[in-house]
């Protein structure tokens, strides 16, 4: 089996939360967001690599001596975008293996989901979780209008986006585009392969808002 590795990216401000902390270090059961998500990896790799930007480290510190948070695990400094931050990520770890990319505001992640993913990609280079989208939904075309598409060609992504290790550092030497969305857009831009879709879960919700909180506080039940 090869080597499992995770970079966890956590720069996000919250500033849609409204609060003064960072989403990531805002309290969930008593704890910040941010150890929950990496308690959740620890059991399934080797290694955890934590991507904080420069401003965030020493409250990080702070707060892990605080709780007594003594998982073990790297962190290194973020950049101006998601893609800078997950190179950063990428430079602390070996050539070759498998690596998951996370966002730090996912703490409801199963290690079942992290898990599967890992397989997945072992067998085919890419995986990414998603799950269907159940709104209906409308294309904004130009001059205002705007028509009916089909939602069950759709889907949802979620993070962790896995991938063979080797072949992600390839695709980050590519410089920075404005079409790269996340890990998955960036692997396939540089013709790397294809993607393959595994079952994301309802429940691993990114938290953006007051109430993505309060559902996650729910959920824990």
């Amino acid at each position: 089996m090869a080597h499992r590795y995770a970079i966890i990216v956590a720069g996000g401000r919250g500033l849609r939360m409204g609060a003064d902390l960072p989403k990531q270090f805002l309290p969930l059961r008593g704890e910040p967001v941010l150890m929950h998500t990496l308690r959740q990896f620890a059991p399934e790799v080797e290694e955890l690599i934590l991507v904080l930007p420069d401003e965030q480290q020493d409250l990080w510190q702070e707060l892990c001596a605080e709780h007594h948070f003594t998982l073990p695990h790297r962190i290194t400094t973020g950049g101006a975008t998601r893609f800078d931050s997950v190179r950063s990520g990428l430079s602390k770890l070996p050539a070759e293996g498998l690596v998951a990319v996370h966002d730090g505001v996912r703490p409801l992640v199963s290690r079942t989901l992290i898990r599967r993913t890992f397989e997945i990609a072992e067998e085919t280079g890419a995986a990414l979780p998603a799950c269907p989208v159940t709104d209906s939904l409308r294309f904004l075309g130009e001059d205002d209008t705007n028509e009916a598409v089909d939602r069950a060609r759709y889907r949802a992504v979620q993070t962790p986006q896995t991938f063979d290790l080797e072949r992600l550092h390839r695709a980050y030497e590519q410089p920075f585009s404005p079409q790269f969305t996340d890990d998955a857009s960036v692997y396939e831009a540089a013709g790397l392969g294809t993607i393959t879709l595994v079952e994301g879960e309802e429940t691993n919700i990114k938290l953006t808002t007051p109430r993505d909180l309060l559902l996650a506080d729910l959920l824990l039940d």
